[in-house]
């Protein structure tokens, strides 16, 4: 589920850029009857987009503490781009629409930084040698719990599991559901010591 509402997230991030782009190119270029024709015709699709951005962005906020702060400068610079947005289209005020589109621009560059900001993470965390437990409470934690009980986003109850260890083997490469594929983030051994890890969380 996560993954894809990230999905959604970036995408709706990509629609509202594009929308702007050629609502400001159209004001900057004097194209007011076809500017006119263009707000009008996707004034719909603006509003569901700017809702998915925003509830999209709301919901990771909560359930990605790692990549909050870069979120919520997100949501501000769209926050205040929306009023500058209106009052410069409205107004045929060419500085406020393109001062509007400059702050969805690093909306955009927010999404994608909050996108990498988590791998690079991982990334420090696999440079060193860790154990299968500490690679676990990195990684995996967060989802599973640190008992491997805490089932968020629909992860599986590690304490219950009747998997065998070659089955686990290949969801942590692979993913499954919201979980994010591990393979080419962890090495082979590492992938097989955070497995043995989880059979000592079962009953």
């Amino acid at each position: 589920m996560e993954t894809a509402i990230r999905n959604i997230h970036l995408l709706s991030v990509i629609l509202f850029l594009l929308i702007y782009i050629i609502k400001t190119y159209l004001l900057l270029f004097n194209k007011e009857e076809a500017l006119a024709m263009f707000t009008k015709g996707f004034k719909i699709p603006e509003m569901i987009i700017s809702f998915l951005f925003l509830a999209t962005g709301i919901y990771l906020i909560t359930q990605i503490p790692e990549i909050k702060s870069l979120l919520i400068l997100k949501i501000i610079a769209v926050f205040i781009s929306i009023p500058l947005a209106i009052f410069g289209f409205k107004k045929k005020n060419k500085i406020l629409a393109a001062s509007s589109l400059l702050l969805i621009i690093a909306a955009y560059g927010f999404a994608e930084m909050s996108k990498k900001q988590k791998s690079k993470a991982l990334e420090n965390i696999t440079t060193s040698v860790l154990s299968g437990k500490e690679l676990y409470e990195a990684s995996c934690s967060p989802c599973h719990g640190d008992d491997g009980k805490l089932q968020k986003l629909g992860a599986t109850d590690l304490s219950l599991t009747t998997m065998d260890i070659f089955s686990k083997i290949e969801i942590v490469k692979k993913g499954k559901g919201a979980m994010t594929p591990f393979e080419g983030q962890l090495t082979e051994d590492q992938i097989k010591s955070v497995v043995e890890y989880t059979e000592s969380l079962k009953k």
